[in-house]
């Protein structure tokens, strides 16, 4: 099912939503299983045109078939709005956020492509600390290593439908996004920060 956005939220550039991904990296992961809609919650690594992910052995999830439908839901940011910081608008809180979601069709990774998302899961992340010295495989035991694949599954798929919504004060005026921005600026916690700022964008 599309995601609910009003046009002026919407946005369907795939370089962008996949830029929110890569960002944002963890997503909920929703699938029909015995009849009951089934969440988990995994990394991902996104692909040009799809993603891939693992879940624990013991997840649920993890017996998921090649052909089963998974959807992703992703929070990249969101925060609370105060009507008193609007200047020419009077009406009730809100919540800007930034959403992405995407749908696919599963299929299950064989064992070296399993190894190689887990290497480019850690590569990936490592490469956000540096100039901390990059963590790699090869400082676990062959053995242990593959103990540790053993109790995992990974799947991929290729986006289907992949949607996003940045709900960023776009339907208010100039003067109410200022005066927006400059309350989450304010409050000056993390998620109100990136809110601002993406609203400065």
């Amino acid at each position: 099912m599309p995601i609910y956005s009003p046009r002026v939220f919407a946005i369907d550039d795939p370089a962008v939503l996949r830029e929110v991904l890569r960002k944002r990296v963890f997503a909920t992961l929703a699938a029909m299983l015995d009849r009951s809609i089934a969440f988990a919650y995994a990394p991902v690594v996104v692909d040009e045109g799809g993603l891939r992910f693992h879940l624990a052995l013991r997840n649920p999830m993890s017996a998921l078939e090649d052909g089963a439908r998974v959807s992703l839901s992703c929070l990249a940011m969101d925060s609370y709005v105060s009507p008193d910081w609007y200047r020419s608008t009077v009406t009730v809180p809100t919540w800007n956020y930034i959403a992405v979601e995407a749908e696919g069709a599963v299929r299950r990774l064989e064992r070296d492509a399993l190894r190689t998302l887990v290497l480019d899961l850690s590569a990936q992340e490592e490469a956000k600390l540096l100039p901390k010295p990059v963590w790699t495989i090869d400082k676990v035991p062959e053995a242990r290593a593959e103990a540790l694949l053993g109790g995992i599954v990974g799947f991929a798929f290729a986006f289907e439908r992949l949607e996003g919504k940045f709900k960023l004060s776009q339907d208010k005026t100039p003067e109410d996004i200022q005066g927006v921005i400059e309350g989450l600026e304010a409050r000056g916690d993390a998620a109100s920060l990136a809110i601002a700022k993406a609203m400065r964008k």
